[in-house]
Parts: structure tokens; C-alpha cells; sequence
């Protein structure tokens, strides 16, 4: 089978500068996180929904490149071309994670001193291949999945919902799979309502996968329903309203305080199954205006996953930098933080042109 057969479609190049400007906003997420008491106060109070809005994003764009195409391509061609495209940056993220791992020095990380070298590289290794580390291999002292890269669950979940529908959902009815969309919805919804947000999904237990599962099943396949049955329009300026719309429910503060959890719940339900799908309609029937918006969107696109793959690796420093000086103020922080933001854009291109698409590039004629 020729691999350029199946690499012919259009993209939607809206949605893929929509993706960069996700994962820059998650940045300033976890650059504000260290300076909140907690879950309720954080500056940039809904960044995590990013990672839903992801979730959508490629659940459409998944069914849009692959639901044709399966006449002519068997499921281990489609996991060979995910494993091409989401592997050399998962190692990649890993890696710096790991060189990082021992020069960040902070009490935040109670376990950090402790652990032998064996460890540390059996942790790696575990996290090269996405799969989630055990509770008692934690090296971080945060419970994680992946104490390397924070953000290495979401990617987990990703893999989870393309073995889903390759091997099953793809298979669905527009009928079944609308069925399918509305129970997880109630799901969803369920979950932030209880909990008064749907943050969590990276601890291997039993209440932390149940919440990546949740915040994976609705996204990813509502996009993949929206892919079959949406017909994109022609809506002029869409980039920069939809842009808009993506920073106003990612900046929102947090509703209802303590008091009120559930309001915050309802805000991140009508987000997630309502707005997210809206924004990613208005972006797949977006015309570009022009040469700029169209290399602005490609870069941000470009730029988007390998941003979400090395930031935390910086991060680490930086967090570690906010502990060790106990009441900085968001004044003081600011400097540093757009220092991590621009030196982690910086380092997404270099990583891009310099490792990933070489390292896809030999994948593809490899793995043919």
C-alpha cells in the first residue's frame, strides 16, 4: 500500500492554528498553576480544558483523514501511521524529562533525592512507550502516570480512544455513535457536576481513570460524529473569533468558589459538549484571510504538539524555582514565566525541524 494515497486530503488549517493556540494557553496554565494555593484561585483558572479541546480536535480530524479509507488501509497500517505521528515526540518529552529530572532541586518533590539511577531509567523506558507507570514506581512524589512529563496521560487516553475506534466505533452507525456521544455527554456532565470540574485523569487508580475515560470518550468522539455529519459553511474572520472563544473559556476563573462546585461543573459541561464542537465548526468552515493568517495558522499548528510535548520539561524548573521562594508574586514571576513560554516556542520549532519530522520522515519510508 502506498503511503501517499492516504496523505492527499486537505487540512483544515483554522482548526490547526486553533490547536497552537490551545497548547500556548496551556503553557500559561502551568506557569500560573505553582502560584495559586490551589485548585480554586489558579490565574488561568480553566487551562486544563485544553486538553479536551484536543481530544475533539482529533477526534474530528481522525474521522475526517481515516473514515474513508478503510477499504484500502487494514488496522495495523492506521496504528503504524498514530505511532508515526504521536511516538518521536512522546520519547522525545520523556527524555528531556529525564535529563531534567535530577537537576531540579526542590522540597515540592519530596522523593526526587531518593531514587536510584535503576529507577529513574526504568520509568523512562515505561514512558517511552506511553504506557502508565504503577504507584509504587512514582519518582516525583506527584502520582502521575508519567513523573518524566506531566502532561504524557493525556496521550495515554489519546492512544486508548484511536485503539477504540479502529477497532470497534469505527465501525458504528451515525445512529449508534450518536448514542454512543449522548451517554458519554451524561457522563461528562455527571462527573463535573459531582467532582465541580472534570481536572484529573493522570494517577493509574481507579477515580483518576474512571476521569480520563470520561474526559476522553465524549471529546474524541463527538468530533468523530461531527466529522460525519457536519457540513462546513464559509464563515470569513473565523480564525481570530474562534481564537477569541478559545481564550475566553480557557482564561475563565473559576465559578461558585468552594461554596458552589457544581456551578463551576455546569460551566465546563456546556464548554465541553457545547461550545468546544461550536468552535471547532466555525473552524472547520473558516476561509483563511490571506498569506499571514495562513503562515500564522500553519506555524501554530506546526509548533502545537511539540509545544505540548516539551514545555513541561522546562516547567519543572520553574516550578521548582516558585517553591524554593516561597510568596512570589505573580509581579515578580511574570519575567520568568514569558522567558519558560518563549524559550518553550523556541525549542517546540527546533525540536520540530531538527528531530520530528526527520524522525517521522525515516519512520514512513520504515515502516511503510
Amino acid at each position: 500500500m502506498n503511503n501517499n494515497t492516504l496523505a492527499s486530503k486537505p487540512h483544515y488549517p483554522i482548526l490547526d492554528g486553533l490547536r497552537g493556540v490551545a497548547a500556548i494557553i496551556v503553557v500559561t496554565f502551568h506557569l500560573t498553576e505553582p502560584l495559586g494555593t490551589g485548585h480554586l484561585d489558579i490565574i488561568v483558572n480553566h487551562g486544563y480544558l485544553a486538553v479536551d479541546f484536543f481530544f475533539l480536535l482529533s477526534g474530528f480530524v481522525i474521522g475526517y483523514a481515516y473514515d474513508d479509507r478503510w477499504n484500502k488501509m487494514t488496522v495495523g497500517s492506521f496504528f503504524k501511521r498514530r505511532i508515526e505521528r504521536l511516538q518521536p515526540m512522546v520519547i522525545l518529552g520523556m527524555t528531556l524529562g529525564a535529563i531534567g529530572f535530577y537537576y531540579t532541586d526542590s522540597a515540592i518533590w519530596p522523593l526526587i533525592h531518593e531514587v536510584p539511577l535503576w529507577k529513574m531509567l526504568l520509568v523512562y523506558v515505561i514512558g517511552c512507550t506511553i504506557l502508565p507507570i504503577p504507584l509504587s514506581l512514582d519518582i516525583r512524589g506527584w502520582q502521575e502516570m508519567h513523573p518524566l512529563n506531566s502532561v504524557g496521560w493525556s496521550l495515554f487516553f489519546e492512544y486508548i480512544a484511536n485503539i477504540l475506534y479502529a477497532v470497534w466505533i469505527r465501525k458504528f452507525s451515525k445512529t449508534a455513535l450518536a448514542i454512543l456521544v449522548a451517554i458519554s455527554a451524561i457522563a461528562l456532565a455527571q462527573l463535573a457536576i459531582t467532582n465541580g470540574d472534570v481536572s484529573g485523569g493522570w494517577t493509574l487508580n481507579v477515580e483518576q481513570v474512571r476521569v480520563g475515560i470520561t474526559r476522553t470518550m465524549y471529546p474524541f468522539f463527538a468530533g468523530l460524529l461531527m466529522s460525519r455529519v457536519v457540513k462546513p459553511g464559509s464563515i470569513k474572520n473565523a480564525f481570530l473569533w474562534c481564537s477569541i472563544l478559545v481564550a475566553v473559556v480557557l482564561y475563565m476563573p473559576r465559578i461558585g468558589g468552594a461554596e458552589h462546585l457544581w456551578m463551576n461543573g455546569v460551566y465546563e459541561s456546556i464548554c465541553i459538549i457545547i461550545v468546544f464542537p461550536l468552535i471547532v465548526y466555525l473552524g472547520a468552515s473558516g476561509v483563511v484571510a490571506g498569506a499571514t493568517e495562513s503562515k500564522i495558522c500553519k506555524f501554530l499548528g506546526d509548533i502545537s504538539y511539540p509545544l505540548y510535548l516539551v514545555h513541561y520539561a522546562i516547567v519543572y524548573f520553574y516550578v521548582a524555582w516558585i517553591s524554593n521562594n516561597k510568596g512570589t508574586t505573580i509581579v515578580q514571576a511574570w519575567p520568568v514565566a514569558l522567558a519558560v513560554l518563549v524559550g518553550s516556542i523556541i525549542l517546540a520549532y527546533i525540536t520540530l525541524k531538527w528531530y520530528d519530522e526527520p524522525v517521522r520522515k525515516w519512520l514512513r519510508k520504515k515502516l511503510g
